[in-house]
């Protein structure tokens, strides 16, 4: 079961959708105004690796579908399955 993680897609918010791209079985793709990032495994994005100023970091989940964050403090955002 693939799960999914939806975040607006505005320039902010762009880098950690291109470093979540780059993570092995992730796929980024956009419904509307948000980008999806979607994997039928567990997800980790480095905070750092986005460059993302904490603001942006703890304001980009939009919604989740069939996960739950797992961790998401300064150094990374983890998703897994419910």
């Amino acid at each position: 079961m693939t799960h999914r993680l939806f975040m607006l897609d505005v320039p902010e918010n762009t880098p950690i959708a291109a470093v979540a791209r780059d993570a092995p079985g992730v796929e980024v793709d956009k419904l509307g105004p948000y980008f999806v990032i979607a994997s039928e495994d567990p997800v980790t994005i480095d905070r750092r690796a986005t460059g993302a100023r904490h603001a942006v970091w703890y304001s980009c989940v939009g919604g989740l579908d069939g996960c739950r964050i797992a961790q998401w403090d300064k150094d990374a955002l983890r998703l897994e399955r419910r």
